[in-house]
């Protein structure tokens, strides 16, 4: 063990640990959800490109001494590498506005440094965490910014899992082009269309969210590095916004900004709403397609059963033979979760007072947590059940010939009261509305044949009259 000191006193902390005194309190503080830093490493790479560019800031501005400065951008270097990812322990909702994690950070990469420099960790007169790691900085301008960084990478996968699914609802859509279903508007039988519309349909509406997600996204590139405490960047040099901007810039190969007025934006959480209302709104849509999916495939004998998903496991312990789908469901239980964080991060983001908001640790928290399960749930939805779902064309086809809503296709040419006395009698009789058309002779075979042939049903047509 090794003997630390900090403003409430001593604590022994394990030699071999890399952290310090201060991310010991905040673990013995902070058990809440269990779910610890390192969980998510984009944050704690973004963390230490951070701190590597307010180091050169230093560096150049003649502050930080060269030793130091290369002793640190070395350690910087090496977590950026996930080389010491186990040592980020601190609880994702903290207290202290992200300060937990701002220091777990200055004192990993600082006992990282003293080592570089041969001297024992803990030993933080020759590198100190607050006075050399976090020179011209606070919490509240390298966490945000850090949190930023790391959501702005964490969209790249996310908008690549949508385009593979989108991808697999188009190759649906071309599979099923040619299958006639029934559509249906408030669970009751509509008009004429295809499978493969249906699927396209998915495909369009979840392409939609490819540019929402990269919209937002942008948002993050503004950051607020040099504001220090409150934004007036007190304890920072001269132009050191500028350089530390441009050195994080390099770094990160990313198009970053200074925000205009860096009191304004230590304060503002917008972005984080902004790109939490686009992910929410994902997670809406793909919980939409879930439950048509559950329905289409509903079944096998006293559902609708237009579509199989493919089976994935046994679906129940007492009932033999049955198949659930499962793969839907957690889907659904994904978007429910995404929709939830959304709240969260919208009342922490309402509750922010004066010149900074404290609860960006649940915003955070909210946000990744979300990138991470609809990631996975895209990618379980695509592998597990859109890829292997077939159509029941035959009965897709039947339950169409069937359907009293077929008389929508025939009311252009036989009138809408003409129409709906057929669908009276239908309904009544039980008989087939092509039957009671033939019947009545309202139309003639080849004249029904054409109305109700697929491509004529699916699609606009000149009506003649």
């Amino acid at each position: 063990m090794r003997t630390e000191h900090d403003l409430l006193g001593e604590r022994e902390v394990p030699d071999e640990a890399y952290y310090g005194i201060q991310t010991l309190r905040a673990v013995e503080n902070f058990s809440i959800t269990g779910i610890k830093l390192n969980l998510y490493p984009q944050l704690i790479y973004a963390f230490a490109k951070v701190k590597s560019a307010a180091a050169r800031a230093n560096f150049d501005l003649g502050i930080l001494d060269k030793e130091r400065y290369e002793a640190i951008e070395q350690a910087c270097t090496e977590v950026a590498e996930g080389k010491f990812n186990k040592e980020f322990i601190v609880d994702m909702i903290q207290g202290g506005a992200g300060t937990s994690t701002n220091m777990n950070a200055n004192e990993v990469i600082a006992n990282r440094a003293l080592e570089l420099l041969r001297h024992k960790k803990g030993e933080y007169t020759y590198c100190h965490p607050n006075n050399h790691v976090n020179l011209s900085q606070s919490t509240n301008d390298a966490y945000p910014t850090a949190v930023k960084i790391a959501l702005y990478s964490g969209n790249k996968p996310l908008t690549e899992e949508l385009q593979k699914l989108i991808a697999s609802m188009h190759k649906k859509a071309a599979e099923f082009s040619s299958v006639l279903k029934m559509g249906r508007t408030q669970l009751q039988d509509a008009v004429p269309m295809t499978l493969g519309q249906t699927f396209e349909a998915y495909a369009v509406t979840l392409t939609e969210e490819v540019e929402r997600l990269n919209e937002n996204a942008r948002l993050f590139l503004e950051i607020n590095m040099g504001a220090t405490a409150i934004g007036t960047g007190i304890n920072s040099e001269p132009g050191y916004v500028e350089k530390v901007t441009a050195h994080l810039k390099e770094i990160t190969s990313m198009p970053l900004v200074s925000s205009p007025d860096l009191i304004e934006a230590t304060q503002d959480t917008g972005s984080f709403v902004m790109y939490s209302s686009s992910v929410k709104r994902l997670a809406v849509k793909l919980s939409k397609i879930c439950n048509d999916l559950r329905l289409l495939s509903s079944g096998p004998r006293c559902g609708i059963n237009e579509i199989n998903l493919p089976p994935m496991q046994p679906g129940s312990s007492i009932m033999p033979g049955k198949v659930n789908p499962v793969i839907p469901e957690a889907v659904n239980q994904t978007a429910f979760k995404v929709i939830g964080n959304d709240l969260s991060v919208t009342l922490a983001s309402e509750a922010g007072q004066l010149e900074l908001n404290v609860f960006e640790p649940i915003i955070a928290f909210s946000l990744f947590q979300s990138q991470d399960m609809l990631c996975r749930a895209m990618e379980t939805l695509r592998k597990r059940c859109i890829d292997g779902i077939t159509a029941n064309a035959g009965l897709c086809r039947d339950m169409v010939y069937k359907s009293i809503g077929l008389v929508t296709a025939v009311n252009p040419f036989i009138g809408y009261e003409a129409a709906s006395e057929i669908a009276k009698t239908a309904l009544k009789t039980g008989r087939a509305v092509y039957d009671l058309v033939l019947e009545q002779g309202l139309l003639t075979r080849a004249q029904l044949d054409d109305i109700l042939n697929p491509e004529n049903m699916t699609h606009p047509r000149k009506i003649c009259t």
